[in-house]
């Protein structure tokens, strides 16, 4: 019988906890989070047609994505215009400040990568990506 200390999903969840507290922790000394990242990122393409393609793009519901986007806005961040030939749709654009924040923030994401990839080589991190998706895809119900 496995134990609970030997339960792959249990080490799983742990290590991912203690990794996604560590680069929320390098986002926050970058003077950013994880959910500003994020959207950051997800607009540096340029402006989405709608909230819902960027709700998407972000891997969030829609009244998150709003409760972020109220709070970046406010922060001089993000601007949200209405498309005139539909009020319902609303352009969201980083502003210059915006812009300097996400270059800050990736310096830091790239910087935590390659903290991550110490004593990894490459076929290392190909057959992370590769054990880590089978045990996405192994999740999934039936």
């Amino acid at each position: 019988m496995q134990s609970a200390d030997d339960s792959l999903g249990l080490f799983v969840t742990r290590a991912a906890r203690e990794l996604s507290r560590a680069f929320e922790e390098t986002l926050v000394a970058a003077g950013g989070s994880t959910p500003t990242w994020l959207v950051l990122l997800a607009l540096s393409d340029g402006p989405h047609a709608t909230q819902r393609e960027l709700a998407e793009a972000v891997g969030v519901r829609q009244p998150t994505l709003v409760h972020h986007l109220d709070v970046l806005e406010r922060a001089g961040l993000v601007t949200r215009d209405r498309e005139p030939s539909n009020r319902r749709v609303q352009q969201v654009r980083l502003t210059d400040a915006g812009e300097r924040l996400f270059l800050r923030l990736r310096r830091a994401a790239s910087s935590f990568d390659g903290r991550l990839r110490a004593g990894l080589g490459e076929d290392d991190v190909a057959d992370l990506r590769r054990l880590l998706g089978q045990l996405v895809e192994n999740a999934q119900p039936d």
